[in-house]
């Protein structure tokens, strides 16, 4: 089994170094696909939503995946010439957690009323003015160690790969923070 490991991790490195691009998005795509079908099965659903899950798999794909690899290649040379170390690691830090943070929740959860649940803007609109402080509040407390092991331990072609997987965990909490405010705004209508 090592062996056959050893060799799918070979075959994914020689697609990132000869398409990047392609290789990230792909593989943002079918991280943000698992999540989604893990929420969907914990938040109770007997049969899994296939349109849905097709939809997150398509956000992670042209969004998620590009998005991470063209800004870590900014980030790269926004940074390039300065000293590796930590106070380099807390400025891309800080740098990604008051840019990138509120702009990729606010595009979710944008994208999840909008594309996925086929909300009218007015309403996803009022939900995001009603979540979003707390969930950005909520990424705050996580995200910024999850960034500084990738700016620290993490080589620039693998930091997409491993921000998606991550996401893929962070994505089920979002997914699942709202199917509950679509449950509570059920019971109240």
């Amino acid at each position: 089994m090592s062996e056959v490991a050893a060799m799918a991790g070979q075959a994914y490195m020689r697609q990132l170094s000869k398409h990047p691009l392609r290789t990230k998005a792909i593989t943002s795509g079918v991280l943000a696909g698992c999540s989604d079908a893990v929420a969907q099965k914990i938040s109770g659903v007997k049969r899994l939503q296939l349109r849905r899950l097709l939809l997150i798999m398509l956000y992670g794909f042209a969004y998620a995946g590009p998005f991470g690899h063209f800004f870590h290649k900014l980030m790269d040379k926004i940074f390039k010439g300065q000293k590796k170390g930590k106070e380099t690691t807390a400025k891309k830090v800080i740098v990604e957690q008051l840019t990138v943070s509120p702009w990729n929740n606010m595009m979710f959860m944008m994208y999840y009323g909008l594309v996925v649940e086929g909300r009218p803007f007015g309403q996803v609109k009022s939900k995001v003015k009603k979540d979003f402080a707390n969930i950005q509040l909520t990424a705050w407390k996580f995200w910024p160690i999850v960034s500084w092991i990738n700016y620290e331990y993490m080589p620039l072609q693998l930091r997409v790969l491993f921000a998606s997987s991550v996401a893929s965990c962070w994505a089920v909490f979002l997914n699942l923070k709202a199917a509950r405010s679509i449950a509570g705004a059920s019971k109240n209508a």
